[in-house]
């Protein structure tokens, strides 16, 4: 009796374009917030790593703080202090170091 109720109901015909709009929907946000701001940000660490050269401050994703002594094609040398220089893969850099605040700058000043 209950089955019955529900087979005599014929969908209508609109309701599959409504959850096609609603995919295609969901898809172009997702797209917008998601990947194309990580798409965006691997691009620019790309032209990052490109660019780096001799005597650049730079960070690695192991959290070492050092200034490159010479690039090579995919490894580059880094100097941690004057007497210790380590090579690393270029993808090991994370970021350049952030440049210094003026010293110029009292405590109070913004």
């Amino acid at each position: 009796m209950l089955f019955a109720f529900f087979q005599d109901a014929a969908p209508s015909p609109m309701a599959g374009s409504y959850q096609i709009f609603f995919f295609v929907g969901l898809f172009a946000l997702m797209y917008f917030f998601l990947l194309r701001p990580q798409a965006k940000q691997q691009k620019e660490h790309q032209k990052m790593l490109e660019a780096l050269k001799a005597g650049d401050k730079v960070i690695t994703n192991g959290g070492i703080w050092a200034e490159i002594d010479h690039v090579e094609n995919q490894k580059i040398c880094i100097r941690i202090n004057d007497k210790t220089k380590i090579f690393v893969s270029r993808s090991a850099i994370s970021a350049k170091q952030p440049a210094p605040e003026s010293e110029n700058k009292k405590d109070g000043d913004k």
